[in-house]
Protein backbone atom coordinates (compact mmCIF):
# COMPACT_ATOMS: atom_id res chain seq x y z
CA UNK A 1 0.00 0.00 0.00
CA UNK A 2 2.81 2.21 0.78
CA UNK A 3 4.51 1.77 -2.28
CA UNK A 4 1.49 1.89 -4.45
CA UNK A 5 0.68 5.52 -2.63
CA UNK A 6 4.01 6.42 -3.17
CA UNK A 7 3.72 5.74 -7.04
CA UNK A 8 0.39 7.46 -7.44
CA UNK A 9 2.24 10.91 -5.64
CA UNK A 10 5.01 10.82 -8.33
CA UNK A 11 2.42 10.53 -11.01
CA UNK A 12 0.93 13.55 -9.97
CA UNK A 13 3.58 15.56 -9.38
CA UNK A 14 4.74 14.70 -13.18
CA UNK A 15 1.37 14.92 -14.73
CA UNK A 16 -1.06 17.12 -12.99
CA UNK A 17 -3.60 17.02 -15.58
CA UNK A 18 -3.88 13.25 -16.21
CA UNK A 19 -4.43 12.68 -12.38
CA UNK A 20 -6.76 15.14 -12.17
CA UNK A 21 -8.74 13.53 -15.17
CA UNK A 22 -8.68 9.90 -13.40
CA UNK A 23 -9.81 11.38 -9.99
CA UNK A 24 -12.54 12.59 -11.92
CA UNK A 25 -13.30 9.11 -14.17
CA UNK A 26 -13.52 7.23 -10.74
CA UNK A 27 -15.65 9.60 -9.04
CA UNK A 28 -18.25 9.77 -11.77
CA UNK A 29 -18.49 5.81 -11.68
CA UNK A 30 -18.53 2.96 -14.67
CA UNK A 31 -20.93 4.79 -16.56
CA UNK A 32 -18.55 7.40 -17.67
CA UNK A 33 -15.63 4.94 -18.42
CA UNK A 34 -13.39 5.08 -21.33
CA UNK A 35 -14.98 3.49 -23.96
CA UNK A 36 -13.10 -0.10 -24.56
CA UNK A 37 -10.88 -0.85 -27.67
CA UNK A 38 -12.66 -2.42 -30.64
CA UNK A 39 -12.02 -6.56 -30.30
CA UNK A 40 -10.19 -8.04 -32.93
CA UNK A 41 -12.69 -8.92 -36.11
CA UNK A 42 -14.84 -6.11 -35.45
CA UNK A 43 -16.84 -4.67 -38.26
CA UNK A 44 -18.09 -0.95 -38.48
CA UNK A 45 -21.55 -0.74 -38.03
CA UNK A 46 -22.93 3.09 -37.92
CA UNK A 47 -20.16 5.05 -36.23
CA UNK A 48 -19.45 1.69 -33.38
CA UNK A 49 -17.67 -1.32 -33.88
CA UNK A 50 -19.26 -4.43 -33.27
CA UNK A 51 -17.92 -8.12 -33.00
CA UNK A 52 -18.60 -10.23 -35.82
CA UNK A 53 -21.50 -12.16 -35.01
CA UNK A 54 -21.46 -15.77 -35.86
CA UNK A 55 -24.31 -16.78 -34.88
CA UNK A 56 -27.97 -16.02 -34.47
CA UNK A 57 -29.71 -14.58 -30.89
CA UNK A 58 -31.60 -18.13 -31.19
CA UNK A 59 -28.27 -20.14 -30.84
CA UNK A 60 -27.89 -18.37 -27.54
CA UNK A 61 -31.03 -19.92 -26.16
CA UNK A 62 -29.83 -23.27 -27.32
CA UNK A 63 -28.27 -24.33 -23.42
CA UNK A 64 -31.90 -24.85 -22.85
CA UNK A 65 -32.34 -27.67 -25.40
CA UNK A 66 -29.28 -29.55 -24.55
CA UNK A 67 -26.06 -29.64 -22.84
CA UNK A 68 -22.34 -29.49 -23.83
CA UNK A 69 -20.11 -27.25 -25.65
CA UNK A 70 -21.21 -26.14 -29.20
CA UNK A 71 -19.43 -28.54 -31.48
CA UNK A 72 -19.31 -31.90 -29.75
CA UNK A 73 -22.50 -34.38 -29.22
CA UNK A 74 -25.06 -33.43 -26.21
CA UNK A 75 -25.11 -35.72 -23.57
CA UNK A 76 -28.22 -38.03 -22.87
CA UNK A 77 -30.08 -39.07 -20.04
CA UNK A 78 -31.33 -42.55 -19.71
CA UNK A 79 -35.05 -41.23 -19.84
CA UNK A 80 -34.29 -39.27 -23.10
CA UNK A 81 -32.82 -41.58 -24.91
CA UNK A 82 -35.67 -44.60 -23.85
CA UNK A 83 -38.12 -41.89 -25.07
CA UNK A 84 -36.21 -41.95 -28.10
CA UNK A 85 -36.64 -45.40 -29.19
CA UNK A 86 -40.36 -44.73 -29.07
CA UNK A 87 -40.26 -41.14 -30.99
CA UNK A 88 -41.72 -38.96 -28.25
CA UNK A 89 -38.96 -36.51 -27.30
CA UNK A 90 -40.56 -33.58 -27.32
CA UNK A 91 -38.30 -30.79 -29.96
CA UNK A 92 -37.23 -28.47 -26.95
CA UNK A 93 -35.08 -31.69 -25.92
CA UNK A 94 -34.04 -32.56 -29.38
CA UNK A 95 -32.99 -29.80 -31.16
CA UNK A 96 -29.56 -29.01 -32.15
CA UNK A 97 -27.72 -26.01 -34.29
CA UNK A 98 -25.06 -27.89 -35.53
CA UNK A 99 -24.83 -31.59 -36.66
CA UNK A 100 -21.57 -32.14 -34.39
CA UNK A 101 -23.80 -31.75 -31.30
CA UNK A 102 -26.63 -33.71 -32.52
CA UNK A 103 -25.94 -37.12 -30.17
CA UNK A 104 -25.29 -40.93 -31.41
CA UNK A 105 -28.53 -42.15 -30.22
CA UNK A 106 -28.76 -45.21 -31.67
CA UNK A 107 -25.32 -46.05 -30.31
CA UNK A 108 -26.75 -45.34 -26.96
CA UNK A 109 -29.79 -47.22 -27.41
CA UNK A 110 -27.81 -50.35 -27.45
CA UNK A 111 -28.28 -51.30 -24.00
CA UNK A 112 -32.08 -50.76 -24.29
CA UNK A 113 -32.12 -52.96 -27.43
CA UNK A 114 -30.29 -56.16 -25.22
CA UNK A 115 -33.13 -55.06 -22.19
CA UNK A 116 -36.46 -55.18 -24.43
CA UNK A 117 -34.54 -58.70 -26.39
CA UNK A 118 -34.43 -59.75 -22.71
CA UNK A 119 -37.84 -58.51 -21.51
CA UNK A 120 -39.97 -59.87 -24.98
CA UNK A 121 -38.35 -63.74 -24.26
CA UNK A 122 -40.05 -63.11 -20.75
CA UNK A 123 -42.87 -62.30 -21.77
CA UNK A 124 -42.97 -64.49 -24.91
CA UNK A 125 -42.27 -67.82 -22.39
CA UNK A 126 -45.24 -66.36 -20.06
CA UNK A 127 -47.54 -65.83 -22.55
CA UNK A 128 -46.78 -69.02 -24.81
CA UNK A 129 -44.68 -70.85 -23.00
CA UNK A 130 -42.28 -71.00 -26.01
CA UNK A 131 -38.92 -68.55 -26.58
CA UNK A 132 -39.43 -65.53 -28.98
CA UNK A 133 -36.31 -66.43 -30.79
CA UNK A 134 -33.36 -69.07 -32.06
CA UNK A 135 -29.83 -68.49 -30.97
CA UNK A 136 -28.64 -68.88 -34.38
CA UNK A 137 -31.05 -66.35 -35.82
CA UNK A 138 -30.21 -64.26 -33.28
CA UNK A 139 -26.50 -63.80 -33.49
CA UNK A 140 -27.38 -63.81 -37.29
CA UNK A 141 -29.14 -60.74 -36.53
CA UNK A 142 -27.32 -58.93 -34.47
CA UNK A 143 -24.13 -59.76 -36.77
CA UNK A 144 -25.98 -58.23 -39.74
CA UNK A 145 -27.38 -55.11 -37.68
CA UNK A 146 -22.93 -55.13 -36.19
CA UNK A 147 -21.73 -55.09 -39.67
CA UNK A 148 -24.10 -52.71 -40.94
CA UNK A 149 -22.88 -50.02 -38.76
CA UNK A 150 -19.54 -50.48 -38.67
CA UNK A 151 -19.05 -47.68 -41.90
CA UNK A 152 -19.97 -45.39 -39.46
CA UNK A 153 -16.66 -45.84 -37.12
CA UNK A 154 -14.97 -44.83 -39.97
CA UNK A 155 -16.58 -41.96 -41.38
CA UNK A 156 -20.04 -40.21 -41.65
CA UNK A 157 -23.13 -41.79 -43.05
CA UNK A 158 -23.48 -41.01 -46.73
CA UNK A 159 -27.01 -40.12 -46.19
CA UNK A 160 -25.70 -37.04 -43.78
CA UNK A 161 -22.38 -36.73 -46.64
CA UNK A 162 -24.64 -36.20 -49.12
CA UNK A 163 -27.76 -33.82 -47.25
CA UNK A 164 -24.97 -31.57 -46.21
CA UNK A 165 -23.55 -31.14 -49.58
CA UNK A 166 -26.98 -30.28 -51.56
CA UNK A 167 -27.55 -28.38 -48.12
CA UNK A 168 -24.36 -25.61 -48.54
CA UNK A 169 -24.58 -25.66 -52.53
CA UNK A 170 -27.75 -25.99 -53.65
CA UNK A 171 -30.42 -24.94 -50.39
CA UNK A 172 -33.42 -22.42 -51.98
CA UNK A 173 -34.12 -21.53 -48.19
CA UNK A 174 -33.33 -22.01 -44.90
CA UNK A 175 -35.79 -22.93 -42.36
CA UNK A 176 -35.21 -22.03 -38.73
CA UNK A 177 -33.37 -24.86 -36.82
CA UNK A 178 -35.16 -24.22 -33.60
CA UNK A 179 -38.64 -24.17 -34.38
CA UNK A 180 -41.14 -27.11 -33.30
CA UNK A 181 -42.63 -26.29 -36.95
CA UNK A 182 -39.58 -27.24 -38.55
CA UNK A 183 -39.09 -30.54 -36.25
CA UNK A 184 -42.63 -31.47 -37.07
CA UNK A 185 -42.32 -31.39 -40.89
CA UNK A 186 -39.16 -32.69 -40.68
CA UNK A 187 -40.80 -35.49 -39.23
CA UNK A 188 -43.24 -36.64 -41.77
CA UNK A 189 -40.79 -35.61 -44.23
CA UNK A 190 -38.29 -38.38 -43.15
CA UNK A 191 -40.78 -40.48 -42.74
CA UNK A 192 -42.32 -39.92 -45.69
CA UNK A 193 -38.86 -40.47 -47.68
CA UNK A 194 -38.64 -43.48 -45.52
CA UNK A 195 -42.19 -44.62 -47.27
CA UNK A 196 -40.56 -44.11 -50.65
CA UNK A 197 -37.41 -46.04 -50.38
CA UNK A 198 -39.37 -48.53 -49.00
CA UNK A 199 -41.94 -48.86 -51.70
CA UNK A 200 -39.01 -49.02 -54.40
CA UNK A 201 -37.13 -51.26 -51.78
CA UNK A 202 -39.72 -53.79 -52.93
CA UNK A 203 -40.51 -53.47 -55.98
CA UNK A 204 -37.18 -52.61 -58.14
CA UNK A 205 -34.78 -55.57 -57.97
CA UNK A 206 -31.63 -53.88 -57.32
CA UNK A 207 -32.67 -51.93 -54.14
CA UNK A 208 -34.53 -55.63 -53.65
CA UNK A 209 -31.31 -57.19 -52.95
CA UNK A 210 -30.23 -54.67 -50.99
CA UNK A 211 -33.09 -54.62 -48.31
CA UNK A 212 -33.66 -58.30 -48.76
CA UNK A 213 -31.56 -59.10 -45.63
CA UNK A 214 -33.56 -57.43 -43.15
CA UNK A 215 -36.75 -59.68 -44.68
CA UNK A 216 -34.65 -62.87 -44.67
CA UNK A 217 -35.21 -64.11 -41.50
CA UNK A 218 -37.73 -66.77 -40.85
CA UNK A 219 -38.28 -65.62 -37.23
CA UNK A 220 -40.20 -61.89 -36.28
CA UNK A 221 -39.02 -60.79 -32.76
CA UNK A 222 -36.88 -57.93 -31.92
CA UNK A 223 -33.69 -59.88 -33.61
CA UNK A 224 -34.72 -58.92 -37.08
CA UNK A 225 -35.34 -55.29 -36.28
CA UNK A 226 -31.48 -55.00 -35.82
CA UNK A 227 -31.19 -57.14 -38.67
CA UNK A 228 -29.90 -54.33 -41.26
CA UNK A 229 -28.35 -54.91 -44.57
CA UNK A 230 -24.85 -52.38 -45.22
CA UNK A 231 -25.52 -52.18 -48.51
CA UNK A 232 -28.79 -50.33 -47.74
CA UNK A 233 -27.89 -46.95 -46.90
CA UNK A 234 -26.27 -46.76 -50.03
CA UNK A 235 -29.28 -47.10 -52.09
CA UNK A 236 -31.49 -44.77 -49.57
CA UNK A 237 -29.43 -41.67 -48.99
CA UNK A 238 -31.14 -39.96 -52.50
CA UNK A 239 -34.93 -40.28 -50.97
CA UNK A 240 -34.09 -38.02 -48.40
CA UNK A 241 -31.93 -35.10 -50.79
CA UNK A 242 -35.18 -33.02 -51.44
CA UNK A 243 -35.55 -31.87 -47.76
CA UNK A 244 -32.06 -30.77 -48.27
CA UNK A 245 -33.36 -27.64 -49.97
CA UNK A 246 -34.70 -25.95 -46.87
CA UNK A 247 -34.56 -27.90 -43.70
CA UNK A 248 -31.26 -27.60 -41.64
CA UNK A 249 -29.12 -30.79 -41.53
CA UNK A 250 -29.31 -30.79 -37.71
CA UNK A 251 -32.62 -31.71 -37.34
CA UNK A 252 -32.74 -34.12 -40.46
CA UNK A 253 -29.88 -36.16 -38.71
CA UNK A 254 -32.12 -36.17 -35.29
CA UNK A 255 -35.26 -37.81 -37.13
CA UNK A 256 -33.11 -39.80 -39.25
CA UNK A 257 -32.10 -41.56 -35.89
CA UNK A 258 -35.68 -41.45 -34.17
CA UNK A 259 -36.64 -42.97 -37.70
CA UNK A 260 -34.73 -45.64 -37.20
CA UNK A 261 -34.90 -46.47 -33.68
CA UNK A 262 -38.62 -46.36 -33.59
CA UNK A 263 -39.24 -49.72 -36.08
CA UNK A 264 -37.50 -51.67 -33.58
CA UNK A 265 -40.28 -52.45 -30.79
CA UNK A 266 -42.68 -52.86 -33.52
CA UNK A 267 -41.25 -55.73 -35.06
CA UNK A 268 -42.48 -58.33 -32.19
CA UNK A 269 -45.45 -60.69 -31.99
CA UNK A 270 -45.56 -60.17 -28.03
CA UNK A 271 -46.99 -56.63 -28.15
CA UNK A 272 -50.88 -56.15 -28.61
CA UNK A 273 -51.67 -52.63 -28.10
CA UNK A 274 -50.83 -50.96 -31.68
CA UNK A 275 -53.18 -48.63 -32.53
CA UNK A 276 -54.49 -48.27 -36.23
CA UNK A 277 -52.54 -45.45 -37.12
CA UNK A 278 -49.34 -46.99 -36.26
CA UNK A 279 -47.45 -49.46 -38.75
CA UNK A 280 -48.99 -52.40 -37.64
CA UNK A 281 -47.28 -56.20 -36.86
CA UNK A 282 -49.87 -57.45 -39.06
CA UNK A 283 -48.48 -54.93 -42.08
CA UNK A 284 -44.99 -56.12 -40.96
CA UNK A 285 -46.08 -59.89 -40.65
CA UNK A 286 -44.23 -60.34 -44.08
CA UNK A 287 -41.32 -61.32 -42.62
CA UNK A 288 -42.50 -64.62 -41.25
CA UNK A 289 -44.65 -65.61 -44.04
CA UNK A 290 -43.06 -65.15 -47.15
CA UNK A 291 -44.83 -64.84 -49.97
CA UNK A 292 -48.38 -64.93 -48.75
CA UNK A 293 -51.31 -64.19 -51.31
CA UNK A 294 -53.32 -62.87 -48.58
CA UNK A 295 -50.47 -61.26 -46.99
CA UNK A 296 -50.01 -57.22 -47.38
CA UNK A 297 -46.68 -54.92 -46.49
CA UNK A 298 -46.61 -51.51 -46.08
CA UNK A 299 -43.92 -49.31 -47.03
CA UNK A 300 -44.09 -46.67 -43.85
CA UNK A 301 -42.18 -46.14 -41.01
CA UNK A 302 -44.42 -44.53 -38.24
CA UNK A 303 -47.27 -44.23 -40.28
CA UNK A 304 -49.18 -46.39 -42.80
CA UNK A 305 -50.98 -43.14 -44.04
CA UNK A 306 -49.27 -42.98 -46.94
CA UNK A 307 -50.50 -46.30 -47.65
CA UNK A 308 -53.76 -45.60 -47.22
CA UNK A 309 -54.29 -42.33 -48.64
CA UNK A 310 -52.88 -43.71 -51.79
CA UNK A 311 -53.90 -47.19 -52.10
CA UNK A 312 -51.07 -48.50 -51.85
CA UNK A 313 -51.36 -51.46 -50.36
CA UNK A 314 -50.13 -54.55 -52.82
CA UNK A 315 -49.98 -58.52 -52.72
CA UNK A 316 -46.45 -59.21 -51.17
CA UNK A 317 -44.73 -60.67 -54.44
CA UNK A 318 -40.91 -59.94 -53.63
CA UNK A 319 -39.52 -62.75 -52.21
CA UNK A 320 -39.37 -64.49 -55.60
CA UNK A 321 -35.60 -65.27 -54.73
CA UNK A 322 -34.61 -68.54 -53.00
CA UNK A 323 -35.52 -68.25 -49.15
CA UNK A 324 -32.33 -68.13 -47.39
CA UNK A 325 -30.51 -71.41 -46.18
CA UNK A 326 -27.47 -69.68 -44.63
CA UNK A 327 -26.97 -68.34 -41.23
CA UNK A 328 -23.56 -66.77 -42.57
CA UNK A 329 -23.55 -63.03 -42.87
CA UNK A 330 -21.69 -62.29 -46.03
CA UNK A 331 -23.44 -64.77 -47.64
CA UNK A 332 -26.79 -63.68 -46.40
CA UNK A 333 -25.58 -60.29 -48.20
CA UNK A 334 -24.00 -61.65 -51.00
CA UNK A 335 -26.46 -63.96 -52.27
CA UNK A 336 -29.36 -61.94 -53.61
CA UNK A 337 -26.67 -59.99 -55.49
CA UNK A 338 -25.28 -63.11 -57.45
CA UNK A 339 -28.83 -64.73 -58.34
CA UNK A 340 -29.51 -61.20 -60.09
CA UNK A 341 -25.81 -60.96 -61.77
CA UNK A 342 -27.01 -64.98 -63.13
CA UNK A 343 -30.70 -64.20 -63.88
CA UNK A 344 -29.07 -60.92 -66.07
CA UNK A 345 -26.50 -62.82 -67.71
CA UNK A 346 -29.01 -66.12 -68.54
CA UNK A 347 -31.73 -63.29 -69.81
CA UNK A 348 -32.38 -62.33 -73.68
CA UNK A 349 -32.29 -58.70 -75.03
CA UNK A 350 -30.68 -55.86 -73.64
CA UNK A 351 -34.14 -54.50 -72.25
CA UNK A 352 -34.73 -57.81 -70.57
CA UNK A 353 -31.08 -57.66 -69.06
CA UNK A 354 -32.43 -53.69 -67.68
CA UNK A 355 -35.35 -55.46 -66.66
CA UNK A 356 -33.97 -57.63 -64.78
CA UNK A 357 -32.09 -54.63 -62.68
CA UNK A 358 -34.58 -52.16 -62.52
CA UNK A 359 -38.33 -54.13 -62.14
CA UNK A 360 -39.61 -55.96 -59.87
CA UNK A 361 -38.06 -59.37 -58.09
CA UNK A 362 -40.91 -61.07 -59.64
CA UNK A 363 -40.67 -59.96 -62.60
CA UNK A 364 -39.51 -62.18 -66.19
CA UNK A 365 -39.98 -62.25 -69.58
CA UNK A 366 -43.49 -61.32 -70.96
CA UNK A 367 -45.10 -60.90 -67.13
CA UNK A 368 -45.80 -57.29 -65.32
CA UNK A 369 -43.54 -54.92 -64.28
CA UNK A 370 -44.07 -56.67 -60.78
CA UNK A 371 -44.51 -59.99 -61.28
CA UNK A 372 -47.91 -62.20 -61.31
CA UNK A 373 -49.73 -62.82 -57.92
CA UNK A 374 -49.98 -66.71 -59.17
CA UNK A 375 -46.17 -66.93 -59.21
CA UNK A 376 -46.13 -66.08 -55.23
CA UNK A 377 -46.03 -69.55 -53.29
CA UNK A 378 -48.35 -70.34 -51.14
CA UNK A 379 -48.04 -70.39 -47.77
CA UNK A 380 -49.21 -73.49 -45.67
CA UNK A 381 -48.23 -72.88 -41.93
CA UNK A 382 -46.58 -76.01 -42.17
CA UNK A 383 -42.77 -74.61 -43.56
CA UNK A 384 -39.82 -75.92 -41.13
CA UNK A 385 -37.35 -72.98 -40.43
CA UNK A 386 -33.76 -73.61 -41.42
CA UNK A 387 -32.37 -74.44 -37.61
CA UNK A 388 -29.51 -76.71 -38.47
CA UNK A 389 -29.05 -78.71 -35.29
CA UNK A 390 -26.36 -78.31 -33.40
CA UNK A 391 -24.73 -79.84 -29.95
CA UNK A 392 -25.64 -77.66 -27.32
CA UNK A 393 -21.88 -77.04 -26.34
CA UNK A 394 -21.93 -75.20 -29.91
CA UNK A 395 -24.40 -73.17 -29.10
CA UNK A 396 -22.77 -72.29 -26.04
CA UNK A 397 -19.71 -71.71 -27.22
CA UNK A 398 -21.20 -69.07 -29.87
CA UNK A 399 -23.21 -67.49 -27.58
CA UNK A 400 -19.85 -66.74 -25.14
CA UNK A 401 -17.80 -65.55 -27.63
CA UNK A 402 -20.75 -63.27 -29.64
CA UNK A 403 -20.82 -61.80 -26.30
CA UNK A 404 -17.19 -61.05 -26.08
CA UNK A 405 -17.01 -59.55 -29.95
CA UNK A 406 -20.14 -57.03 -28.71
CA UNK A 407 -18.08 -55.72 -25.39
CA UNK A 408 -15.52 -55.52 -28.22
CA UNK A 409 -17.52 -53.45 -30.65
CA UNK A 410 -19.05 -51.53 -27.99
CA UNK A 411 -16.08 -49.93 -26.81
CA UNK A 412 -14.78 -49.94 -30.09
CA UNK A 413 -17.60 -46.87 -30.39
CA UNK A 414 -16.99 -45.38 -27.39
CA UNK A 415 -12.99 -44.82 -28.03
CA UNK A 416 -13.12 -44.20 -31.97
CA UNK A 417 -11.62 -40.91 -31.42
CA UNK A 418 -8.75 -41.52 -29.48
CA UNK A 419 -7.37 -44.61 -31.56
CA UNK A 420 -5.19 -44.58 -34.72
CA UNK A 421 -6.66 -45.28 -38.20
CA UNK A 422 -4.48 -48.45 -38.12
CA UNK A 423 -5.88 -50.21 -34.89
CA UNK A 424 -9.43 -48.86 -35.96
CA UNK A 425 -9.26 -51.08 -39.33
CA UNK A 426 -7.59 -53.69 -37.40
CA UNK A 427 -10.73 -53.95 -34.97
CA UNK A 428 -13.09 -53.94 -37.57
CA UNK A 429 -11.31 -56.34 -39.57
CA UNK A 430 -11.27 -58.80 -36.15
CA UNK A 431 -15.01 -58.04 -35.74
CA UNK A 432 -15.93 -59.28 -39.34
CA UNK A 433 -13.38 -62.26 -39.46
CA UNK A 434 -15.45 -62.79 -36.10
CA UNK A 435 -18.63 -62.57 -37.31
CA UNK A 436 -18.05 -64.57 -40.43
CA UNK A 437 -16.90 -67.63 -38.49
CA UNK A 438 -19.70 -67.58 -35.53
CA UNK A 439 -22.29 -67.92 -39.02
CA UNK A 440 -19.94 -70.79 -40.54
CA UNK A 441 -19.97 -73.06 -37.26
CA UNK A 442 -24.08 -72.23 -36.47
CA UNK A 443 -24.66 -73.97 -40.19
CA UNK A 444 -22.85 -76.82 -39.04
CA UNK A 445 -22.71 -77.62 -42.88
CA UNK A 446 -21.71 -81.76 -43.04
CA UNK A 447 -19.27 -80.57 -46.66
CA UNK A 448 -16.34 -79.20 -47.21
CA UNK A 449 -17.82 -76.03 -46.00
CA UNK A 450 -17.83 -77.45 -42.10
CA UNK A 451 -13.74 -78.27 -41.99
CA UNK A 452 -13.52 -74.93 -43.58
CA UNK A 453 -15.18 -73.30 -40.39
CA UNK A 454 -13.69 -74.94 -37.83
CA UNK A 455 -9.76 -73.91 -38.87
CA UNK A 456 -11.51 -70.07 -39.61
CA UNK A 457 -12.32 -70.50 -35.99
CA UNK A 458 -9.10 -71.84 -34.68
CA UNK A 459 -7.14 -69.29 -36.75
CA UNK A 460 -9.13 -66.62 -35.53
CA UNK A 461 -8.74 -67.06 -31.72
CA UNK A 462 -4.96 -67.15 -32.23
CA UNK A 463 -5.38 -63.63 -34.16
CA UNK A 464 -7.44 -62.88 -30.88
CA UNK A 465 -4.99 -64.06 -28.67
CA UNK A 466 -2.20 -62.12 -30.11
CA UNK A 467 -3.33 -58.98 -30.86
CA UNK A 468 -4.90 -58.47 -27.61
CA UNK A 469 -1.53 -59.73 -25.92
CA UNK A 470 -0.38 -56.83 -28.13
CA UNK A 471 -2.50 -54.44 -26.87
CA UNK A 472 -4.59 -53.18 -30.36
CA UNK A 473 -8.09 -54.85 -28.55
CA UNK A 474 -9.08 -53.78 -24.88
CA UNK A 475 -12.26 -54.61 -23.16
CA UNK A 476 -14.20 -51.78 -21.15
CA UNK A 477 -14.23 -54.68 -18.21
CA UNK A 478 -10.33 -54.62 -17.27
CA UNK A 479 -11.43 -57.58 -14.64
CA UNK A 480 -12.12 -59.74 -17.97
CA UNK A 481 -8.92 -59.25 -19.30
CA UNK A 482 -7.46 -62.81 -17.85
CA UNK A 483 -10.70 -64.50 -18.72
CA UNK A 484 -10.82 -62.97 -22.72
CA UNK A 485 -7.41 -64.62 -22.62
CA UNK A 486 -8.64 -68.00 -20.76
Amino acid sequence: TIKREIRNLSRSQKHPFKSRMRKRSEAAGPSQSPRPRPAAGAVRCGRERRPQCTCSRRAERSGAMGSGAVGSPRATAPGQQLRALFYVLPPGESTFRTVEEVPDYVEKSIPFFIAFIGLEFAVSWIQRRKLSGRVNDGISCLSLGILSRLPDVLFRSIDLISYIYVWNNYRLFELPWDSPWTWYLTFLGVDFAYYCFHRMGHEVNILWAAHQVHHSSEDYNLFTALRQSVLQKYTSWIFNLPMALFIPPSVFAVHLQFNLLYQFWIHTEVNQFFKPYLNKKENKYINKHQGDKNTFFNSDSAFVGPDRIYIQYRHKNSNMIPRNKEISLLQSILRPLAHIWNTFWATPGFCNKLSVIFKGPGWGPGKPRLGLPEDIPVVTGKEVPFNPSIPAYLNCYAVVHFAVIMDLYTELLGTVTMLSPGTVLLRIGFIILSLTSFGLLLENRQDTEHAFSGILEIIRCLVFVGVYKLGYLRSQFSFLGYAYEV
